[in-house]
């Protein structure tokens, strides 16, 4: 073996969805306000009840079904997220136990909506040094516990939710190199601090950043798997914005691609963004099994990483 593939995906949302006109309720907004901004109509909400490991469990649950596969198979697990609220146990091992699992190597990487991507290679570049055997990559957030709900610019992009993928060794590279960095200087566009932790960020100096300076970035992933944009059957940017969203897939030049934008009904998950969306493109087959999707995430640290992957 000497390539990784994504061998299945799994999603999981919270039941409870929050409308734009639920919105009007809190602040002072509309439902044209913020579709003509930021395009979301819907995004799902998780209880008190309800942590980030649990979403992710429910995720990694089922692509391990999707996959065939049983926890006891799963030798590596990496929860990318930058909403958990206890640092130890980490959430790798909060969902390896949910899961009964039984000696697994666990790792959380921050990387905010980047996380799931840098994830994804961590565990490709683990599998392929032998470190690993399979790996369960998971991106799961729970936005809605770190937002102001009093900040109108802020609190309409956000959803909760997790998306999950197992990664195992293949006979050819279903999964590309990686493409990854940050701007560090401009971490502050994109900040979730305090105590409580609140989520804040400079919208014009995001959408400014991802428009213009990430277009070059992602046709660069592309070269280095060796796929022209115009032959990517799908493309999953982090959901961050639909007008962010929409720019840059024109931008990089995929003109035949399937775009996802989950964002619409999802709202920004943060590192679950990508999972989810590409796995719900999956699950309604708009994408076929073999064809190259490029996977994008950007945001947080004004970080990103991105990659060529086979559809599983």
């Amino acid at each position: 073996m000497t390539g990784t593939r994504i061998a299945a995906l799994g999603h999981y949302q919270p039941a409870k969805v929050l409308t734009n006109d639920d919105l009007t309720a809190l602040v002072d907004t509309s439902d044209e306000w913020i579709t003509s901004r930021v395009g979301i109509r819907t995004r799902h909400v998780a209880g008190p009840d309800e942590p980030v490991d649990e979403m992710a469990a429910h995720a990694g649950a089922k692509a391990l079904a999707s996959a065939g596969l049983t926890p006891a198979d799963i030798d590596l697990v990496l929860v990318a997220t930058s909403t958990a609220i206890d640092r130890s146990p980490n959430t790798a091992a909060r969902v390896a136990a949910r899961l009964g699992m039984a000696s697994p190597a666990t790792l959380d990487l921050n990387v905010v909506c980047a996380g799931f991507t840098h994830a994804l290679a961590t565990a490709d570049h683990a599998v392929r040094a032998g470190s690993a055997t399979r790996a369960l990559v998971i991106g799961a957030d729970k936005m809605t516990e770190v937002t102001d709900w009093t900040d109108r610019t802020t609190c309409v992009l956000v959803g909760d939710g997790a998306g999950a993928a197992v990664v195992e060794a293949a006979p050819a590279a279903g999964i590309g190199p990686v493409l990854w960095g940050s701007v560090p200087e401009m971490g502050h566009a994109v900040r979730i601090e305090g105590t409580p932790p609140r989520f804040a960020q400079e919208g014009q100096t995001v959408y400014r950043w991802a428009t213009t300076q990430l277009p070059p970035i992602a046709r660069r992933v592309c070269e280095r798997a060796g796929i022209a944009p115009e032959d990517l059957a799908a493309v999953v940017l982090h959901q961050a914005n639909l007008r962010i969203i929409e720019p840059v897939a024109r931008k990089i030049g995929a003109v035949n691609a399937v775009i996802a934008r989950d964002v619409i009904d999802s709202g920004n998950t943060s590192a679950a963004s990508i999972p989810m969306a590409f796995a719900k493109l999956v699950e309604r087959g708009e994408v076929e099994s073999g064809a190259p999707a490029l996977l994008f995430g950007f945001g947080g640290n004004l970080s990103y990483a991105g990659q060529v992957v086979r559809v599983p």
